[in-house]
């Protein structure tokens, strides 16, 4: 590994005045919703969904209008999330549910584990199933508690959860949508839980949380339902109504908690989606979905694309961070990052070294103001995207698309042309040949992790219908479809 590049920056840091309150090393609090849209907060302006908490954290810290997912899918942005590179770089490409990091990589969680941290996890996780060289206790986490496969988490009542790969039964769950004890509670109490344990020692809660991600199902006893159950809308958009305002309610009962511990002026929070949204629900009515994910509720302009696209629909995340005294209240940032550059960021604010292999670039800049940080933010040369034939690439505003394998590339200026309906690769050959060139430099070959066995592995995929795993195969890797 080499040496942070910015180690007297962050000498120089600490004894600011913007520092010196503060211990050497602060916690990090990153909550993932799965598959949250850019236009479905609050603070986004959309009429249906109610997201009080995620407002307050925006207008207590900063949210962003260019954070972009490392993929259009969620596997492969969580890999980005993760490792620091982006998805031509990272070991996991595919959607499979289980495809591996490789043994040995270098993660957010490994780089700070040596510095002292404890480091969790709790919810999906998607970089590797049991049994792989991917599962996150081999990746630096102390604990991981969830689902490590991203079919199993496709129920909310599975008949068990995953902690460091030993099984944890869930009393009265059948899979699908048939139980009596509704995971994403047990996810949240033992999040909790590691917090109020680690209050006394710098930590990294890496919170991948499942909802609003289908199956739609949340309990008729939940407050959040209560809320929604009478809306004139399907009950599958019901559901996610409420699953959403559940994610906001456990989003404000985290902050609440580090209040109470006295964290707050020590502890980065972020939040961010995982991809780009789905337009869920779609009806005459709503041609976008009934929430609208990728349509802006108060103007009318809309994203092209959704999930598992690399148009801006299937891109565009909503980010917001919050760090009391440290990032500067109200604040809307328009700064161009995508989630490579996380990595980094916290190894930066962590006294972390640099894992030498990747793609981002460090956003302390951003997030504290060029004076604290001592130098203006850096900017990317390019960004870079690749899923199953797609490919993409952004150059400030200018964007190049190639929609899928072997079709012609497209060019969009994104500030003049946000929804991407006005292809320029005519008009402008020598931008598109410049940014086809950065696609070319970009794209590395893909090695993935490995399976010892994926035994527990398909048992884990079979636990979504609570059923008995297929006979176990060795030495393979996870290639079912999966979201």
């Amino acid at each position: 590994m080499r040496p942070l590049p910015c180690l007297a920056f962050l000498l120089a840091a600490l004894s600011s005045p913007a520092f010196a309150a503060a211990p050497a090393r602060p916690n990090i609090v990153y909550i993932v919703a799965d598959e949250l849209g850019y236009f479905e907060p609050g603070y986004a302006g959309n009429p249906h969904l109610q997201t009080p908490h995620l407002d307050r954290l925006a207008a207590e810290g900063v949210r962003f209008t260019q954070g972009l997912a490392g993929s259009a899918v969620c596997a492969p942005t969580r890999g980005c999330i993760v490792t620091g590179k982006h998805s031509g770089h990272t070991s996991v490409r595919l959607n499979g549910g289980g495809t591996p990091l490789r043994a040995g990589e270098a993660t957010i969680a490994s780089i700070l584990k040596p510095l002292g941290y404890a480091t969790g996890g709790f919810g999906k996780w998607g970089l590797g199933g049991r049994g792989s060289t991917g599962v996150p206790e081999r990746q630096g986490f102390d604990v991981f508690f969830g689902y490590y496969d991203q079919v199993h988490a496709h129920t909310y009542y599975p008949p068990y959860l995953i902690r460091n790969s030993a099984e944890v039964p869930l009393p009265g769950n059948r899979g699908n949508s048939e139980g009596t004890t509704y995971a994403q509670y047990v996810i949240f109490d033992e999040a909790v839980r590691f917090i109020r344990e680690n209050r006394d020692r710098p930590f990294l809660a890496y919170l991948p949380f499942t909802p609003p991600h289908g199956n739609f199902d949340i309990p008729d006893t939940d407050p959040s339902w209560a809320i929604f159950r009478d809306r004139p809308w399907p009950e599958p958009a019901r559901r996610y109504a409420a699953m959403v305002h559940l994610l906001d309610r456990q989003v404000g009962q985290i902050l609440a908690l580090l209040r109470e511990l006295g964290l707050e002026q020590n502890t980065l929070v972020l939040f961010s989606g995982d991809n780009g949204g789905a337009d869920y629900f779609v009806t005459p009515e709503f041609p976008r979905g009934v929430h609208s994910a990728n349509r802006d509720p108060r103007t009318g302009v809309e994203f092209r694309g959704k999930k598992g696209q690399l148009y801006e629909g299937g891109l565009r995340v909503p980010v917001a961070a919050r760090w009391p005294g440290r990032i500067a209240p109200g604040r809307v940032s328009n700064h161009l990052w995508y989630f490579p550059d996380i990595l980094p960021t916290i190894a930066e604010l962590c006294g972390a070294p640099l894992p030498p292999d990747i793609d981002g670039l460090s956003l302390v800049p951003e997030l504290l103001g060029a004076a604290a940080a001592g130098r203006p933010q850096a900017q990317h040369k390019y960004l870079y995207w690749e899923f199953v034939g797609q490919v993409a690439v952004r150059e400030g505003d200018w964007k190049a698309i190639q929609p899928k394998a072997g079709a012609p590339w497209e060019l969009y200026d994104l500030a003049r042309d946000v929804s991407e309906r006005h292809d320029l690769a005519a008009r402008h050959p020598d931008v598109l040949a410049r940014l086809q060139g950065h696609a070319r430099a970009a794209h590395t070959p893909v090695v993935e992790g490995t399976f010892t066995s994926t035994e527990l592995h398909e048992r884990d995929r079979a636990a979504k219908f609570g059923g008995n795993p297929p006979p176990a195969k060795t030495k393979g890797k996870a290639r079912a479809k999966s979201d």
